[in-house]
């Protein structure tokens, strides 16, 4: 069996980018299916089998990862963006004339866990492929994105962007829930580090015991908030609140994590 067989990569869509090419390790997902009446032109849908596909202006990327846990069965399952991808590049060459080229170029610049590019051609087989994650996965349980600094706490810059009164509901859901997360949830609140983005890779069986206990936590989210009174950027409010609960999960349950850089493409095209 071949390795991309029983390990996939999805890479989540919301509309088609008609640029980059990827090897046998992706698949490319459009979340949000349901708006399309004659599908996404060849592209796999979230709006088959079990699916909250028609949860996309609330869920964002995350009904296409319900659709990951639900209708496929591998042994260890990633989600990235069609923006964001996984890649082992750490620096800058030691070259200085070389960076600068980079930089300017739109080829990479690094800030804060993030490598910006405007370049996807350069990056093309920089990004994770079959090989490196086959390494990384014989000595670890799954993969993150490096993680975010603030510069300030969590909580704090969830409250500055967002409505603070969620992350009451979220400590009130752990607290009727499932308490034994709460020291986790206090860990993250007081820290100034964040895995952004919902993206991850993972092995069985925590992949599936991940997806059951986050999804049961953001359903319960779901129902004691009124999702019409989010806004314009602030309607993907669940996507905002699976991050922190992606990272309470992962305190908790302190798995052996290989931290990535992310590639960040700023330009494509699309249909």
């Amino acid at each position: 069996m071949k390795f991309s067989d029983k390990v996939k990569l999805y890479v989540l869509f919301y509309k088609k980018n008609t640029e980059l090419v990827l090897d046998d390790l992706y698949e490319p997902l459009m979340c949000g299916n349901y708006r399309f009446e004659n599908g996404s032109a060849g592209m796999i849908g979230d709006d088959t089998g079990d699916h909250i596909s028609e949860k996309n202006a609330y869920f964002s990327e995350l009904t296409g990862i319900y659709w990951m846990w639900k209708n496929t069965h591998l042994e260890v399952v990633g989600a990235c963006h069609y923006r964001r991808f996984y890649t082992l590049t750490e620096k800058y060459s030691s070259n200085p004339l070389l960076n600068l080229a980079k930089f300017i170029s739109g080829k990479f610049r690094f800030k804060k866990g993030l490598i910006y590019s405007n370049d996807h051609t350069y990056w093309e087989d920089k990004l994770l492929n079959e090989q490196q994650l086959s390494e990384i996965l014989a000595d670890y349980d799954g993969v993150l994105p490096r993680a975010r600094v603030f510069s300030r706490t969590t909580d704090r810059q969830y409250s500055r962007h967002h409505n603070p009164n969620d992350l009451l509901v979220v400590e009130q859901i752990l607290n009727d829930k499932c308490p034994e997360y709460l020291p986790a949830y206090e860990v993250l609140k007081n820290r100034n580090t964040l895995h952004a983005n919902n993206m991850f890779i993972l092995k069985q069986p925590y992949y599936d015991e991940f997806m059951a206990w986050w999804f049961e936590m953001m359903f319960e989210f779901e129902k004691r908030v009124n999702l019409k009174d989010y806004k314009g950027y602030q309607e993907r409010i669940l996507g905002f609140i699976a991050e922190r609960l992606l990272n309470i999960w992962f305190i908790k349950k302190d798995l052996k994590i290989k931290e990535l850089n992310v590639v960040y493409f700023k330009k494509f095209k699309f249909e």
